[in-house]
């Protein structure tokens, strides 16, 4: 198979999949993003809320929590995530935000692996935290249109790189929902409320659950997959994603 892979990249030489660049082999390792394109992803400003990794409106005044969870705290224990998520009409061709969207609308499965790279090479979640690891899951209807869930993709690697079991029939999306793109945090939490079931609540009771998805906006998908997975008798729930929108 190594082999197969050398005559592969000779003949069609391995580019660079946010940008297009060629890659150069790096101690056999199969990359797919240029180290340009990864040093350029925006990361998290700090201060960051305890609770949902966003920022602080003030590093002053010594809060540990951002003023929505203080009013709203959410079923979730902590959220954690990657890269700041622009969306923005001059994001260039080879940006994260660019890769994501490429990934999820332009049905371009090869994308997932290309987007593992952004992990980098330490998780700002632990292993020991954990028992499981379950992506947000998608309506068969929106599977069946795009042929793979992103955050499935996504959630194999981090359960890989965690060494943690992957289970992506846990949870089930039993309600259609429309895009949660152009609607505000109300307006996204009555979208999604009760649109997720948990299948089997024994493969969840007292169970410590990650859960993966690709972008996180308003936290209101995540949250109310953590208030099912906590109704069916989950120990405790938090989240991970590789981009965060603000």
């Amino acid at each position: 198979m190594a082999a197969l892979a050398q005559v592969l990249d000779f003949l069609y030489p391995p580019r660079c999949s946010a940008c297009g660049t060629p890659l150069a082999s790096e101690a056999g390792q199969r990359i797919r993003v240029c180290a340009r394109c990864v040093a350029r992803v925006e990361r998290m400003p700090e201060p960051r809320c305890q609770m949902c990794g966003g920022p602080l409106e003030s590093a002053v005044s010594g809060a540990t929590r951002c003023a929505r969870c203080l009013a709203h705290p959410p079923r979730y224990r902590i959220a954690r995530t990657i890269a700041r998520y622009r969306t923005t009409a001059e994001d260039e061709p080879g940006s994260l935000p660019a890769l994501i969207r490429r990934h999820k609308y332009g049905l371009d499965q090869s994308v997932g692996r290309a987007l593992a790279d952004y992990l980098g090479d330490e998780l700002p979640v632990s292993a020991d935290d954990y028992d499981v690891v379950i992506p947000v899951p998608l309506h068969w209807r929106r599977l069946w249109w795009r042929g793979f869930n992103q955050a499935a993709l996504l959630a194999g690697e981090v359960a890989r790189r965690l060494d943690l079991p992957l289970d992506t029939t846990a949870m089930s999306r039993r309600r259609f929902t429309t895009p949660q793109t152009s609607r505000h945090h109300d307006e996204r939490v009555k979208n999604v409320r009760r649109a997720f079931a948990v299948t089997n609540p024994e493969r969840v009771r007292n169970r410590r659950v990650l859960i993966v998805d690709d972008v996180m906006t308003t936290g209101a998908t995540v949250d109310e997959c953590a208030r099912v997975l906590i109704a069916a008798g989950a120990a405790c729930v938090d989240v991970f994603t590789l981009a965060r929108v603000l």
